[in-house]
């Protein structure tokens, strides 16, 4: 199939809009569906915009929340923040699935952050885990570990490999026009080398450190059997273990797998196929920065007080001012 059939085809097949031959841009008025879908979507966008920056407001605000692990969570919830600010918004302009056979500098500058952002966040959960580890596997060489200094060498980093594998995939494609169809170095750094770094390493890394986790948290909860001779409290541990384990890792893979998978088999299937898939998973994968805010903050007491403390008092500010 050559480049200007898949062209073709990624415009007439657009979920709501048709697209402009030059720009990519949405041209036609959409459906009341698509209206719906698209009103959904800018309802997500908020939420995640509001539910992050309630997490960086919180952990800046109040000194008790300044520990290396918050920090972490802090800078996740700045990745997701911009993720809610720039990347819902140009995906709901573009279509993801057909700037990638399209190269005007629309789609570059789209493709540029939604790699770079979404390679970030992910890094942020693989280095959550590690965090998680020390804490939970070596508690009395935690603190000497995961310093704050450590904490931000590992930010720094995670912001230094996103950068680099977003500039890699789009300087692959700066000579894309050259070729009748998708050249090679196109199709590895797409397709191999950015989902490699981006999901599948970390992905390994995670569930690596995870199984880790959960072991010893079973070895101590028979510990505590043994000693105490208390099932309930066993049980008890084993059941929040793996209640953790299961909202942590079910969302990041629920959220991310499909749109790596996709991205990775796109080469080889049928371009109007992928084209429509790849958004479908591309929604679903920026909803995790969505869902992020809920995993790792909400669910813990201290930041649920520091929440209603701020709701307080900005609904005691208007109140002042109404």
């Amino acid at each position: 199939v050559t480049m200007e059939n898949r062209t073709r085809t990624v415009i007439e097949l657009h979920a709501c809009f048709e697209m402009d031959n030059f720009s990519s841009k949405l041209t036609t008025a959409p459906s009341i569906l698509c209206i719906l879908v698209y009103g959904f979507l800018t309802l997500l966008s908020v939420v995640t915009v509001c539910g992050n920056l309630l997490v960086i407001i919180s952990i800046f605000y109040f000194k008790q929340l300044h520990t290396p692990t918050n920090t972490l969570i802090q800078s996740l919830a700045v990745v997701d923040l911009l993720i809610g600010v720039l990347v819902f918004p140009l995906s709901m302009t573009f279509s993801l699935g057909s700037c990638l056979y399209d190269d005007n500098i629309f789609c570059k500058i789209m493709n540029s952050f939604v790699i770079m952002f979404s390679t970030c966040s992910i890094l942020h959960l693989c280095c959550i885990s590690v965090d998680r580890y020390y804490a939970v596997c070596q508690p009395l060489t935690y603190g000497s570990k995961i310093s704050v200094h450590v904490v931000i060498i590992m930010i720094a980093v995670n912001w230094g490999v996103s950068a680099l594998t977003a500039i890699g995939v789009i300087i692959s494609r700066l000579n894309h026009e050259v070729c009748v169809d998708f050249c090679f170095i196109d199709v590895v750094m797409t397709s191999i080398v950015g989902p490699l770094l981006s999901f599948y390493l970390p992905v390994f890394i995670m569930l690596c450190i995870y199984l880790k986790i959960f072991l010893v948290a079973q070895r101590q909860a028979r510990s505590i059997q043994t000693t105490t001779k208390s099932g309930a409290t066993a049980s008890k541990i084993e059941r929040k273990a793996t209640k953790t384990l299961a909202i942590v890792l079910g969302a990041f893979l629920f959220c991310w797998a499909p749109f790596f998978l996709c991205i990775t088999f796109s080469p080889f299937t049928n371009s109007s196929v992928a084209v429509l898939v790849i958004d479908l998973t591309s929604w679903l994968a920026l909803i995790n920065s969505t869902l992020n805010p809920f995993i790792y903050a909400f669910f813990y007491t201290w930041f649920r007080s520091a929440f209603k403390m701020i709701a307080s008092y900005i609904l005691s500010y208007f109140g002042r001012h109404s």
